[in-house]
């Protein structure tokens, strides 16, 4: 089965199952779904970066500070949150991601989704899927923060990081 049949849930604005959909439809019709949005940070606490492949769904060939992707029809966005970081980082056995916060990411397009952000330590070697993964490296911060404007970034994964530390600031 390929991504876009995948079957997920379509919820409200209130993040209520309403319906479901495979993948691929509830893009083109910008159906609203769930997604997770999970940091993972290693030992020495740097972020896992990456660039997605270009045969992504949604958001070819961009950077993102983190792993994740849709929630599956009938699942929790914890138990999504742990599949999705273990696929995308290429391991098993990671801690389950803890959970953050949630928003509603809209595009002002017609397309929008419920993030829900979380964070985990990864100290296993990590493998990441080359379906998913075309570069990867962890990287400090700093680092991050310096390459927020020379590179193309996801604009969900930006907006969950603009978020996250406007979450950090308040805690």
């Amino acid at each position: 089965m390929s991504a876009a049949d995948e079957i997920i849930d379509i919820v409200d604005e209130q993040d209520r199952i309403i319906g479901q959909s495979p993948r691929g439809e509830a893009y083109a019709r910008g159906l609203r779904h769930r997604c997770v949005f999970i940091l993972a940070r290693d030992a020495e606490g740097r972020v896992f970066v990456h660039r997605r492949t270009p045969t992504k769904l949604v958001f070819p060939g961009l950077h993102d500070m983190f792993v994740g992707g849709v929630v599956g029809a009938g699942e929790s966005y914890d138990d999504a949150a742990l599949r999705e970081a273990e696929e995308e980082l290429g391991v098993t056995g990671l801690p389950r991601p803890e959970y953050l916060f949630k928003f509603l990411y809209d595009n002002g397009a017609g397309h929008a989704w419920w993030c829900a952000v979380h964070q985990v330590r990864c100290d296993l070697p990590v493998r990441p899927q080359v379906e998913e993964v075309a570069w990867h490296d962890f990287l400090t911060e700093a680092e991050v923060r310096r390459r927020l404007d020379e590179w193309e970034w996801v604009p969900d994964g930006l907006a969950a990081y603009r978020r996250l530390h406007a979450f950090r600031s308040e805690s």
